[in-house]
């Protein structure tokens, strides 16, 4: 039996943040896990960033509300789900990712969770565990799957290691020149193509 686990921002739409970023005039928020490897401190600068700047979960959601699947993406998960059970496996939150998933007709879906207080401010994440997606795949594989995983970012390092196939896709300069060991997919077109060669 396969599985696909896959990375939500950079294989179906853009970056959260980045988006957020654009929305609301701050430049550091653009800084995602291609950028910086250490998670809890872009989480950290992130939440301290909304913090000064009075914005609250309402205004990341605005942001988001207004993201749609990159092209290609709605065939390429239908053309998944037709070969593979499919699991989205993100580093974002359940607070952001709900509307996403309805454009992306509701995939499974493993992330964090946000706290938020009364007022509507993000105030700490709660991650699931430490080394999440790793552990993800291998759950996984502990049920007798067999994992292929495809992802663009640092965090997803652990997963691809861990999964019997693991797939750059459209990596940054940074993390394909660190990790070479992983094949490098451009398109939906190759990252099929890496798929079916994983199960053959």
């Amino acid at each position: 039996m396969d599985i696909a686990c896959l990375d939500l921002e950079g294989v179906f739409f853009g970056e959260i943040w980045v988006n957020v970023s654009q929305h609301t005039g701050i430049k550091k928020l653009k800084l995602t896990t291609r950028d910086v490897p250490n998670y809890d401190a872009l989480m950290r600068q992130r939440l301290r960033l909304l913090k000064e700047n009075n914005l609250g979960l309402p205004d990341i959601q605005a942001a988001i509300n207004q993201m749609t699947p990159l092209n290609g993406a709605l065939d390429f998960i239908a053309w998944l789900r037709d070969r593979f059970q499919v699991v989205i496996i993100s580093d974002t939150f359940y607070e952001f990712a709900a509307p996403l998933m309805k454009k992306l007709d509701y995939p499974a879906l493993l992330c964090h969770r946000l706290s938020v207080d009364e007022q509507g401010f993000i105030v700490d994440y709660v991650l699931r565990q430490p080394d999440f997606k790793c552990k993800v795949a291998q759950a996984f594989h502990s049920l007798n799957y067999r994992v292929i995983a495809a992802g663009d970012s640092y965090n997803d390092i652990t997963m691809l290691s861990e999964a019997d196939a693991g797939v750059l896709y459209c990596p940054p300069a940074n993390v394909r020149a660190e990790y070479p060991q992983f094949p490098v997919a451009w398109n939906y077109e190759e990252l099929k193509e890496t798929f079916l060669r994983a199960i053959k």
